[in-house]
């Protein structure tokens, strides 16, 4: 058996997000099915984080197991890329690992970015690719909500209903916000995310930065350990996972 680890960019907008589902097509059985092709073996491709529909990636990681054929990396790479070619998935990567290695399980940290594009006129070329605020943000009033999110958190305010974590309780270990001209970044870095907790955090900070919340309002929701008292979610086309460290 060869184990091969992937690392892979994409597009999410035109998919039903990383998990495989029957209400329309996935990056994962996108993947799979090139695998397929190359290899002409069934396989189940495992990623580090299963974005949702929409959600762009710039450092997934991902491995996939094949029992009969081995190939060197290279080839790999440059078949999987000819075989994707129709979807906005590339291959940046392929390594082979030993069998101890899972690309979820063994990740020890994952890195989302946020865009907003604050801003009055329309986006193009970006459309797609950021939450378009009109309404101008306060940076400097967002970035006094950061102490409230950082280090070990009940972020149960911040969780989907859907979400099957066994805890609510996250460490976050790094969250940056900082402007340039008419791009706002949220950095969050942790070792595994709640079900729309990056979205959820995101869509609260902007009720922070357009002024209908203030910081202290921001504290209550945190502390409040209540979902209800969450801000609208931001939508996916501004969130990027960025990288996964092992």
């Amino acid at each position: 058996m060869t184990r091969y680890k992937l690392l892979i960019e994409y597009d999410g907008s035109p998919f039903v997000g990383w998990q495989k589902q029957e209400n329309g097509l996935s990056i994962q059985e996108s993947i799979e099915r090139s695998v397929l092709e190359l290899f002409q073996e069934q396989v189940t491709v495992f990623g580090a984080g299963r974005t949702d529909t929409g959600v762009h990636a710039m450092g997934q990681v991902c491995h996939f197991d094949i029992l009969q054929k081995e190939l060197d990396t290279n080839t790999v790479l440059n078949a999987l890329n000819h075989h994707l070619r129709s979807y906005p998935i590339s291959i940046l990567k392929v390594d082979k690992v030993d069998e101890e290695f899972h690309a979820r399980f063994n990740a020890k940290q994952r890195k989302y970015l946020y865009r907003i594009i604050n801003r009055h006129s329309p986006l193009t070329v970006e459309k797609g690719r950021a939450w378009h605020v009109y309404k101008n943000l306060d940076v400097n009033q967002m970035i006094k909500c950061i102490p409230f999110i950082e280090g070990k958190i009940d972020f149960t305010t911040f969780r989907s209903a859907h979400c099957q974590a066994e805890s609510p309780v996250k460490t976050m270990e790094n969250v940056n916000i900082n402007r340039t001209e008419e791009d706002i970044f949220f950095g969050f870095v942790a070792r595994s995310f709640l079900h729309h907790q990056v979205r959820s955090l995101v869509g609260s900070l902007k009720l922070v930065g357009d002024g209908t919340w203030t910081v202290e309002n921001f504290k209550f929701a945190v502390e409040s350990k209540d979902r209800s008292k969450c801000g609208a979610l931001a939508p996916p086309e501004g969130l990027y996972l960025m990288e996964v460290k092992y």
